[in-house]
């Protein structure tokens, strides 16, 4: 049995159109973020009042994306997404992705727990690049790779901050954090839910990662701690 955080990122607020935009783009980006929330499609008329453009509009809008394969409707019409994001994503931190599997896999062997690694995605926020699920627990924490949260909430934005020199007004497990050398919270992505993670020593040019479990309880703190920073480590020799 898994434990689905998909809904984690529904209420993720949309960029904002500003004067140097492309108004045209920025609906069409929309509509693949719309999609990527309902894996069962929607139709044409759904995707206009979720983007909050006309049905004709919202029209051009997906006979566009489908030309490039980025979205797809179906026998009933249905509008899901399309096979050319996967080609559009492969080379994305593509040597990352592979270099890390095989650590991930072990921790979350060794955990039972569902292991995350995590690039910081910009000043604000981080994004879930890649999940591993265990195979060995009848319960665990499901994620979806692309979740965007903001920096300061969760155990793997907060182990980014460890890096970081201390500001005023931070966060007293950004502190706590330091000193252990792994973030620990507790509900802050997904309720009830426990998060551990530890930075990954930073490669030169790469983005500042962590990698880091969810569980839905910690027996022993120290000793999944420990797990985690071990992780950590192990993929930074990797890396560099």
């Amino acid at each position: 049995m898994n434990h689905s955080a998909e809904s984690a990122s529904a209420g993720k607020p949309a960029a904002e159109l500003d004067p140097g935009m492309s108004k045209t783009l920025h609906h069409g980006l929309r509509i693949l973020e719309v999609l990527s929330r309902y894996p069962h499609g929607l139709t044409i008329t759904e995707v206009g009042d979720a983007v909050g453009v006309h049905r004709t509009v919202a029209h051009r809008l997906v006979r566009t994306l489908e030309a490039h394969r980025l979205c797809r409707r179906d026998d009933s019409k249905r509008v899901t997404l399309g096979a050319g994001l996967v080609t559009l994503a492969e080379p994305v931190e593509q040597d990352l992705r592979t270099v890390a599997r095989p650590v991930m896999e072990e921790l979350a062997e060794r955990t039972r727990a569902t292991v995350h690694l995590v690039i910081r995605e910009s000043e604000t926020e981080v994004r879930a690049l890649m999940v591993v699920e265990p195979r060995n627990a009848q319960v665990h924490v499901a994620f979806r790779p692309g979740q965007v949260h903001p920096i300061d909430r969760g155990s793997a934005g907060l182990a980014m901050l460890i890096g970081l020199p201390a500001t005023a007004g931070e966060r007293p497990e950004v502190q706590a954090a330091r000193s252990r050398g792994y973030a620990v919270t507790r509900g802050e992505v997904v309720a009830t839910v426990f998060g551990v993670s530890a930075p990954v020593p930073r490669r030169r040019g790469g983005p500042q990662t962590t990698i880091g479990i969810s569980v839905f309880e910690i027996d022993d703190e120290p000793a999944l701690g420990a797990a985690v920073v071990d992780s950590a480590r192990q993929l930074g020799s990797l890396l560099n």
